[in-house]
């Protein structure tokens, strides 16, 4: 989407249109404040990559939650950005779907990651700030997904996760929001590799990706972002080799270069995807940075005559996850527990969380790891 809308090079009068002629502050950038200013643009991008074979597409919802809506003083937007992105995908899905009733379309209501990290300190002086907390987190992700339910999506996507802890607050908001509607619909996650390291930006390798999220009873989970298709493979391989669910992957175009522009040909993306459906790693397959609608086409058109991954059958084991899996086998060695940072049994656990001093609280659990502790047990039960 985000490809597309930069192409039309469009103007700060283009983002403002008629409504948003007055607004006080720059709104240029602001992509998803595009389905109220400019729909049919928008409803237009959707129908190009149906019309190339799209059995998906998502809303263009990437920042619309109220902490990336900040920077324009449009955080008051959410709920109808998201009702209004959620029917025009709607709109466009269920036109192409019409022409051809054998080939259903759907809409996966996007959920992005935020402009902010619940894990890592924004000052390197202080490891312990946060400019973000799980439940504020938690609240923007519930109104985004009410006005996603609102607009008739067919399935929540929460995609391009650096950091775990924000999909933990995401899925959360999203079952909160399903339990009180009584509606339950398929949900994707899709966590992003951010260099040649193979790890998220909060540390967590693949697998360790999945441990921690393999709770939310998701339809599928997967990759996409960041990388292109070749530097994910290995990602992908992991994962596939490890989830009991369906595994998605939607690349970018390729690396940018210097210019910030894709070169990967549609070509070259459809036989790198073609070629992770061949390997059995996939199940749902697309494209994110860079790609076009002809990518879009390639891809469709390169993975048409092959079966999806079978999901695999996958042994029983507590899977645990730090920035590394911990998963305790049968063959697994004694693991060890650390008990300490506990108030009930703790007295001077106790009083260092009542008195707030966290720094000397974390050095308890600290020793605990230096003396051996693989699992830290925490326990705040203080009446």
């Amino acid at each position: 989407m985000g490809t597309m809308i930069q192409d039309h090079q469009l103007t700060e009068s283009d983002f403002r249109g008629e409504r948003f002629a007055d607004w006080a502050q720059p709104l240029a950038g602001n992509n998803d404040l595009l389905v109220l200013s400019q729909p049919e643009l928008i409803r237009q991008l959707h129908l190009e990559y149906l019309e190339a074979g799209a059995d998906i597409v998502g809303t263009n919802t990437f920042n619309s939650n109220g902490i990336s809506q900040l920077d324009y003083g449009t955080e008051d937007l959410v709920r109808e950005l998201n009702v209004a992105a959620a029917q025009i995908a709607r709109q466009a899905a269920d036109d192409t779907a019409a022409k051809n009733p054998d080939k259903p379309r759907w809409v996966a209501g996007v959920l992005g990651p935020t402009s902010r990290t619940c894990s890592i300190s924004p000052d390197v002086n202080d490891p312990g700030a946060r400019n973000v907390t799980f439940d504020e987190l938690r609240e923007t992700y519930e109104e985004a997904t009410e006005g996603l339910i609102e607009g008739d999506v067919d399935l929540i996507l929460v995609e391009t996760v650096f950091d775990t802890l924000n999909a933990k607050a995401a899925l959360f908001a999203v079952d909160n929001v399903f339990e009180r509607s009584g509606i339950r619909l398929p949900v994707i996650v899709s966590g992003t590799i951010t260099d040649a390291s193979g790890r998220t930006l909060s540390g967590q390798t693949p697998e360790a990706f999945w441990n921690s999220l393999r709770h939310g009873d998701l339809f599928a989970i997967g990759l996409n972002c960041a990388l292109g298709g070749k530097q994910l493979r290995p990602y992908i391989e992991e994962i596939a080799g490890v989830a009991d669910t369906r595994v998605s992957v939607h690349p970018n175009a390729g690396l940018p270069n210097e210019f910030g522009e894709y070169e990967e040909t549609p070509e070259q993306t459809g036989a790198i995807i073609r070629e992770f459906a061949e390997s059995g790693f996939v199940n749902i397959v697309g494209g994110c940075c860079g790609t076009t609608p002809e990518h879009i086409r390639a891809i469709a058109r390169g993975v048409s005559d092959l079966a999806p991954r079978t999901l695999p059958e996958i042994e029983p084991a507590c899977r645990l996850s730090g920035l590394e899996p911990f998963n305790i086998r049968d063959d697994s060695l004694f693991v060890n527990v650390g008990e300490r940072c506990n108030v009930t049994g703790s007295a001077r656990f106790k009083r260092l969380i009542l008195e707030g001093d966290y720094d000397t609280a974390l050095d308890v659990a600290r020793d605990q790891v230096e003396n051996g502790a693989q699992i830290i047990d925490i326990n705040m039960d203080e009446g």
